[in-house]
C-alpha cells in the first residue's frame, strides 16, 4: 500500500513535489508592520485592497520586512537601533529563526533579497568603528547563515533595494550619513560633518557609482528609496538642520549619474516639515509621491518636471506602495488609502495603527 510519505517522496525525488508560493496565504500585495490595540506589534500581509491576510507577531516595534521572491517567508526587522530580524513562516506564523547581529552591531531596519532568494543583504551599523555594513546571510533549507560582509559605501545604511542594471543586479543603497551609537540612543554624533549619500555596489561588494548631495544640502539624510521600472531611483531624505527652510526632500538618480532634486523653491515643500517617511512611483513612472507623518500630507510630483502636482492630507501617513493602478498609503490610525488624481478613497480601516512602510511583494 502506497503511503502519503511514500508518495510524497516519490514526488520529490521525481521533481514533482508541489512548492508553496504566496498563492497559500491569499497572494499579499503588501507587508508591514503596526501595534495592534491590545499593544501587540505585529507583520501583517494585506491584500492589494488593504484587507489583512495573516498577522503574526513580533517580539518589538517593526520597522520594514522582506518578501522571499517565491515562498511565503518574510523577514521582519525591528525599528533601528535593532537587534532582531524574525524569519517568518506566512503560512503558520511559525518564527523560522530569529537573525541577530554581529555583536557590535545592530540592524538600520531594512533588508532585501537576492534575485533567487539564496542570499538575504541586511543595513547594518559597525558602531564602534562608525561605519555602515552590509550584512550576507545565506539562505538554504537548513535556514539562514551569516556568511560575511561588506562595506555600505558610507555611514548610517538605512533603506537597501535590489536593482537590475545592465552587468547585472545591484543593491542601492541609502546611507544617511548619520552617526549613531547604542550609548547614545538615537542621538546624532556627527551633525557638523554628516554627508549622506547614494551608493550603487554589485553583490560582492564592489562599489559602482556613488553620488552625493550639494554642499549646501549636506544636512539632508538620504532615507529611503523606490524604483521605477525603468530603474530610476527614487529617493527620500530627512533634513537635519534648522526648520523651516523648505529644502529639497524627493530626488531622482538616473542611469548616467543624473540627480534632480524636485520641488526646488517651492514654498509647499515647507509641508512636509523637513521629513519624506516613504515614497513610491506611479505605476507609468510620470509621478513620485512622498509621505510625511510629521506633516500629515502626500506630496505627488511630476518626475519629468520636478514640480509638484497635488497634496493629499491625511494624518499620521507614512507608509506608501505602488498599487495595480494607483498609489496606496497607510497612516498610524489604520487607514488604508487609494490616492488618485480626484482625491483619497479609504480602502479599509483596522484596529491596527500602520508603522512606517508599505512593502510590495512580487505578484508571481
Amino acid at each position: 500500500m502506497t503511503t502519503r510519505r511514500s508518495f510524497l517522496t516519490g514526488l520529490a525525488a521525481s521533481g514533482f513535489l508541489p512548492q508553496v508560493s504566496w498563492a497559500d496565504v491569499g497572494t499579499p500585495a503588501f507587508l508591514t508592520a503596526g501595534r495592534d490595540r491590545q499593544g501587540h506589534f505585529v507583520l501583517v500581509g494585506l491584500s492589494g485592497a488593504g484587507a489583512p491576510l495573516f498577522r503574526h507577531q513580533l517580539p518589538g516595534r517593526g520597522h520594514a520586512a522582506a518578501g522571499h521572491p517565491t515562498r511565503p517567508e518574510a523577514v521582519a526587522f525591528a525599528r533601528r537601533p535593532g537587534q532582531f530580524a524574525e524569519v517568518i513562516d506566512c503560512r503558520s506564523g511559525t518564527i523560522l529563526t530569529r537573525l541577530t547581529p554581529p555583536s557590535g552591531h545592530h540592524f538600520y531596519g531594512h533588508g532585501c533579497f537576492s534575485p533567487d532568494g539564496t542570499r538575504l543583504f541586511t543595513t547594518e551599523n559597525d558602531y564602534d568603528n562608525a561605519r555602515g555594513v552590509i550584512g550576507i546571510w545565506e539562505v538554504g533549507t537548513s535556514g539562514y547563515r551569516r556568511i560575511g560582509s561588506f562595506s555600505s559605501g558610507g555611514i548610517g545604511p538605512h533603506d537597501l533595494l535590489l536593482r537590475n542594471g545592465a552587468q547585472g543586479p545591484q543593491l542601492v543603497v541609502a546611507n544617511g550619513g548619520i552617526e549613531t551609537h547604542p550609548d547614545s540612543g538615537r542621538a546624532k554624533l556627527n551633525l557638523a560633518t554628516m554627508q549622506s549619500n547614494l551608493s550603487l555596489l554589485s553583490l560582492s561588494g564592489q562599489l559602482l557609482e556613488q553620488v552625493t548631495l550639494p554642499t549646501d544640502l549636506r544636512l539632508n539624510s538620504i532615507r529611503h528609496l523606490t524604483l521605477a521600472s525603468d530603474g530610476t531611483i527614487g529617493f527620500a531624505m530627512q533634513w537635519q538642520g534648522d526648520a523651516g527652510q523648505g529644502h529639497p526632500i524627493v530626488g531622482l538618480h538616473r542611469s548616467g549619474g543624473y540627480l534632480q532634486l524636485l520641488a526646488e523653491g517651492d514654498p509647499r515643500l515647507h509641508n512636509l516639515n523637513g521629513y519624506g517617511g516613504s515614497l513610491a512611483f506611479s505605476a507609468d513612472g510620470a509621478e513620485i509621491a512622498v509621505t510625511s507623518p510629521r506633516g500629515g500630507v502626500v506630496q505627488v510630483m511630476n518626475t519629468q518636471s520636478g514640480e509638484i502636482v497635488r497634496e493629499h492630507q491625511l494624518a499620521d501617513v507614512c507608509g506608501l506602495s505602488s498599487g495595480r493602478s494607483h498609489l496606496i498609503a497607510s497612516t498610524g490610525q489604520g487607514h488604508i488609502c487609494q490616492l488618485t488624481p480626484k482625491g483619497s478613497t479609504l480602502l479599509h480601516q483596522d484596529e491596527i495603527a500602520w508603522d512606517n512602510h508599505l512593502i510590495a511583494l512580487p505578484q508571481l
